[in-house]
């Protein structure tokens, strides 16, 4: 299946000629974020609910220009993208247009979501491990050497947060002796955010640590 596959198109624009109490009519009738509006039949933007029930349902849609949020995205474009765009737009429905700007449907969140769910970075057996290093000081290829010649099988990676000069790497590992990957890393001096019940390096601190803690008590 392609993301493709996801396109819907029961919904057209509507006219920006028409009054917003259609807009508002749609809204009450589904759960969407956001409602597509067309000029001349070319599609302009979209109108948010949160706003569109603020507005005077006899007026014309066309005098509220000033809301239309102008997000969409391409037939070609890919689903990391597509998750991309719903996120920035804080929306649940994304208009989809062709290379002509002609409407074409649209995708709903919730289908995108279950696309991703059935990527191998999801559906695939395996176990997050969280990385940090500098931003300037990690590498996808070095990371990538450490998992694999240690018998990791890569699933999926992904920079999951960048703060104060230092990148947050998540990775989806299957198929590995995951203590000695996180020893890998620790030793190419990546700090490992994320906790393992097979992390040796973390039992042997605590049991350092308990044994210090019983001999300075004596």
């Amino acid at each position: 299946m392609i993301i493709t596959d996801f396109i819907i198109n029961d919904i057209k624009p509507i006219s920006e000629t028409e009054a917003i109490g259609e807009v508002q009519a749609i809204f009450s009738q589904t759960t969407y974020s956001h409602v597509p509006i067309s000029r001349d039949g070319v599609y302009v933007g979209c109108l948010a609910e949160n706003d569109t029930h603020c507005y005077d349902a006899t007026c014309l849609i066309s005098e509220y220009t000033h809301a239309y949020e102008h997000f969409f995205v391409r037939y070609e474009t890919n689903w990391l993208d597509i998750l991309e765009t719903f996120a920035q737009n804080s929306t649940n429905i994304i208009p989809v247009l062709d290379e002509n700007n002609t409407y074409i449907g649209y995708y709903e969140l919730e289908d995108v979501m279950n696309f991703f769910n059935n990527t191998p970075f999801i559906s695939e057996p395996g176990s997050i491990v969280i990385i940090e290093k500098g931003i300037l000081d990690y590498s996808f290829s070095e990371i990538s050497q450490i998992v694999e010649s240690n018998d990791g099988k890569i699933w999926g990676m992904f920079i999951s947060k960048i703060e104060n000069d230092v990148a947050e790497i998540s990775i989806k590992i299957g198929r590995a002796n995951f203590n000695d990957i996180l020893a890998a890393f620790r030793r190419y001096s990546y700090h490992i955010a994320s906790s393992h019940q097979e992390d040796t390096f973390i039992k042997d601190l605590r049991e350092r640590s308990k044994y210090l803690e019983k001999y300075l008590n004596i």
